[in-house]
């Protein structure tokens, strides 16, 4: 066998070993998380009131007995990466590994009305984890996307195919609008002063703009989407519904909300969505407000920017779409006709930007 050389090179070889072997496992986190919301582990424990035992764990979730050290493992990966607390329970005048929910898998009950359960099952659904399998052989041909290279269309068009696919990707939408728009109507009701009408721009099923209609009935709100979209939502005292496309026109207001829009779409594009926005807003008193990552803005924590880091990746396989830093979001304001701009690093990964012609 080749002599590995000094004793400082054989430990940096294991220590080389050990971080290749952590990246390349670290699927391992996604998926058995994924088993646990499918077996329904949060909600069951959730249910019952207080910690419970893993023999409790096994009768309750119908598991053959024969499985309770595989759970144990599994339950010891979900300790490990915070979704659960582990503490010594006594059952059945037995000591046993007991588990309890942390604020992580609160975020998972399924009936949470901000539950992250959509989004983990979309992200981790096959039709979503087959492109990643094409991320070289797409760096290597034409194709707009992974996803285009795995499944031969685009991301768009297979979800108007695949009824569960979009019925996920609502929820998910849905389930995400609910905690912003929480978090926006209580702590930054200031971003709505001087406002008389708001347009929200891919409103979807309205969840956002309802939130802030309710919060604010002096402001005059328009859900903006695509007929087909919004062809059956209801309007409300101060709630309208107007069908159209972004890249024709948008409806008149006091200010535009783009959530989670832009990093949808290329540089081109998100500057001729910009440009209509700006026609759209008054000179005076008119703004674009825009909820979207601002990537490396969390500088310092780690878990956020590599999370920033790792949803630029999924944008770029899925739909041709990017996360951006300040730098590029900038350019894209000056490149729209807009003057200034505000960030505010206040949504965990994403931050809440306002844009001034």
């Amino acid at each position: 066998m080749e002599c590995l050389g000094s004793r400082e090179r054989a430990t940096e070889l294991l220590q080389a070993q050990v971080h290749t072997w952590k990246h390349t496992t670290n699927f391992v986190n996604s998926m058995v998380l994924k088993c646990a919301i499918q077996l329904g582990i949060p909600d069951v424990i959730h249910s019952h009131g207080q910690p419970m035992a893993l023999s409790q764990l096994i009768t309750a979730l119908s598991l053959e007995p024969t499985k309770a050290p595989c759970l144990y493992r599994l339950m010891r990966v979900l300790v490990h990466s915070g979704f659960f607390a582990q503490q010594k329970l006594l059952h059945n005048s037995e000591e046993e590994e007991g588990y309890s929910l942390t604020f992580a898998s609160q975020f998972l009950l399924k009936d949470e009305p901000v539950s992250g359960v959509p989004f983990l099952l979309l992200q981790l659904d096959p039709i979503l984890t087959a492109p990643w399998h094409f991320l070289g052989d797409w760096f290597q041909n034409e194709d707009p996307t992974p996803f285009h290279t795995a499944h031969r269309k685009s991301f768009w068009d297979y979800a108007v195919h695949e009824p569960k696919l979009n019925d996920i990707f609502n929820e998910t939408m849905v389930s995400d609008s609910r905690l912003i728009a929480n978090m926006i109507v209580r702590q930054y009701k200031e971003v709505f002063e001087g406002l008389a009408s708001l347009v929200d721009v891919g409103g979807g099923t309205g969840t956002m703009v309802k939130a802030i209609a309710k919060a604010f009935p002096q402001l005059k709100c328009i859900v903006f989407d695509q007929p087909h979209v919004v062809a059956n939502l209801e309007v409300g005292e101060n709630l309208e519904i107007v069908g159209g496309n972004i890249f024709e026109a948008i409806p008149p207001a006091d200010a535009i909300l783009l959530k989670w829009i832009l990093h949808d779409w290329s540089d081109e594009e998100c500057v001729k969505i910009l440009k209509k926005c700006k026609g759209a807003i008054p000179n005076k008193g008119g703004k674009v407000i825009i909820i979207d990552m601002v990537v490396e803005s969390n500088k310092g924590d780690n878990k956020a920017v590599e999370t920033q880091l790792f949803i630029d990746m999924l944008m770029m396989v899925v739909v041709a779409g990017k996360e951006r830093n300040e730098k590029e979001w900038e350019k894209l304001f000056l490149a729209a006709g807009f003057t200034h701009y505000k960030i505010t690093p206040a949504l965990g990964l994403r931050s809440l930007i306002e844009v001034y012609p």
